[in-house]
């Protein structure tokens, strides 16, 4: 066999030796390779044509072809694991979507309060707040933070002032305006720290954190927190222990 014949079967072999190596093969099979092509370059020093040569040529051909084989075989079981990871990792987030908007959409506690009825003292008062609240109610939120806005600023000892506070940032919430709705329902929690909405703000606020970005994730985090340790008997500690379970999730 001449030199010519022989450089074509060593081609072969040194190809799989590259495509082993960038196929994140384990160093034990990449070293099998190896060493049966030190052992194929070897095999040129024997005179041309001779059994040994032939022999030892169509053993390393049929050992490279076995190991063709098998990783062939590996990198389809890599593609079907990688694939499987794929759509798994896409499931987990559709859930976590899923869960995330189930929580939002869920009723706030006190969503239809029993608005208070007004008497010959405090009617203008409780009708100032019913017709704020009657905007929120209609979705009119421009309409509605200009109601509570005057309605605070009117009557700031008002015994609904927490509760107009509370609809005011959720007005600033459901219009988009999140940042404008972290510093209101943060406010709320502030100004009136026993008041009824004070566990609902805080819980609001981490809803609010959570819609400006990923970048405010730890900060949503704290306000469920703050929902668990300062509020444990507030009817919002099964929805903050879900939003942290989520954020934990990653």
């Amino acid at each position: 066999m001449g030199n010519r014949t022989r450089h074509r079967w060593l081609l072969p072999p040194l190809t799989l030796a590259v495509a082993v190596s960038s196929a994140c093969v384990t160093p034990a099979e990449f070293e099998k390779v190896r060493v049966k092509v030190v052992k194929m370059e070897r095999a040129q020093t024997l005179p041309a044509g001779s059994s040994s040569e032939r022999e030892r040529v169509a053993e390393l051909a049929a050992e490279i072809d076995r190991l063709a084989k098998t990783l062939a075989k590996l990198g389809g079981r890599l593609d079907v694991v990688e694939h499987q990871a794929k759509s798994a990792l896409s499931e987990a987030r559709s859930a976590r979507s899923d869960a995330a908007k189930a929580i939002v959409a869920a009723p706030i506690p006190g969503d239809q309060p029993d608005l208070p009825a007004g008497d010959g003292e405090n009617a203008a008062e409780v009708g100032a707040y019913r017709a704020a609240y009657g905007a929120w109610r209609s979705g009119e939120y421009s309409n509605c933070i200009d109601q509570f806005r005057h309605f605070l600023q009117t009557y700031p000892d008002s015994a609904y002032a927490d509760d107009g506070a509370f609809w005011m940032a959720d007005c600033f919430f459901k219009n988009g305006d999140y940042k404008t709705a972290v510093l209101r329902f943060d406010d709320v929690v502030a100004r009136y720290p026993t008041g009824n909405k004070a566990a609902d703000a805080l819980y609001r606020q981490g809803e609010a954190l959570l819609r400006l970005g990923p970048n405010y994730a730890n900060a949503a985090g704290k306000a469920f927190e703050r929902v668990l340790n300062e509020y444990p008997d507030s009817a919002r500690v099964p929805e903050a222990k879900k939003q942290l379970d989520l954020l934990s999730s990653g």
